[in-house]
């Protein structure tokens, strides 16, 4: 079985922009994608590793840093990523397709693995270690084969589905894919961790997790970052203040999610204002 990783990268990001080519660690000469890349060769499960991109001019600098690196680059739209996906797939004759996205350089190949052969064994359709919490954020990993991904592409239709790939299979039709779910079975709240890069917060948590591991372990696993944190728990705070953005489906979950915000905020005159526009109260 052809078993292709595809790791979506672009420079565009709103929050932090370029934050894939930023140097990990801090002041070195590899950058977040590189470290991405070079965790996800040691899986030793994956045959191939693609990285989709954009064909934004700026998307230029990923595909070179690419091509030094011996490493298929595939461009397609920006925004329909789930196209984007499709079309990498399909160009490296790919029939289990494994997503990670590139701002996650502390991924786990040993997780990848264990979530493939959880895939390959109960024969799910899709399986996924994040949609029930229980790693740290920043190790999320999705399994399906390129079937399910190319039905995805023939028939998702919501805006949510073609941006985050996946939501049309374990979302819009949840109740039609056999699903699995890889849980970390001794869990004590590791998903308090956030180890994910979107904000100016998550890069400076980043290079510090990297300041304390990388030189003993440049492939640290994921016990290696739990143990870290509960002995430095003063990390926490680092990014404590950044919320993980969330995929929604409809429109009352991002009335919910507004609420939520708005609330954070102390925003009580729009709170009150969405509440009463939507919910009549």
């Amino acid at each position: 079985m052809n078993i292709v990783c595809i790791i979506q990268a672009r420079t565009t990001s709103s929050r932090l922009p370029n934050k894939v080519l930023l140097s990990l660690p801090y002041g070195s000469n590899k950058t977040v994608l590189e470290q991405v890349i070079e965790r996800v060769k040691k899986s030793k499960l994956i045959n191939k590793i693609v990285v989709a991109t954009t064909m934004n001019k700026t998307d230029n600098q990923i595909e070179k840093l690419c091509q030094n690196f011996n490493i298929v680059c595939s461009r397609g739209s920006e925004n329909n990523v789930l196209s984007r996906y499709y079309q990498a797939a399909r160009e490296n004759n790919a029939e289990l397709v494994v997503r990670i996205t590139s701002d996650c350089p502390c991924i786990d190949a040993e997780i990848i693995d264990e979530l493939i052969e959880k895939h390959l064994k109960e024969k799910n359709d899709y399986t996924s270690n994040s949609l029930i919490r229980s790693y740290p954020h920043g190790l999320d990993c999705e399994v399906f084969s390129f079937r399910l991904l190319e039905e995805a592409f023939n028939n998702a239709t919501e805006k949510c589905e073609k941006e985050h790939v996946t939501p049309y299979i374990y979302k819009t039709n949840k109740a039609k894919f056999k699903i699995g779910y890889l849980v970390l079975k001794d869990s004590k709240e590791y998903e308090k961790i956030r180890i994910t890069l979107d904000t100016k917060e998550d890069y400076t948590l980043l290079c510090s997790v990297y300041d304390y591991l990388y030189k003993e372990n440049r492939t640290f696993k994921c016990s290696d970052i739990v143990k870290l944190f509960e002995k430095k728990p003063w990390l926490y705070n680092i990014n404590s203040n950044i919320d993980q953005k969330k995929t929604c489906s409809n429109l009352e979950e991002e009335i919910e999610e507004a609420l939520k915000l708005l609330n954070k905020q102390d925003l009580n005159r729009a709170e009150k204002y969405l509440k009463e526009e939507y919910y009549g109260k």
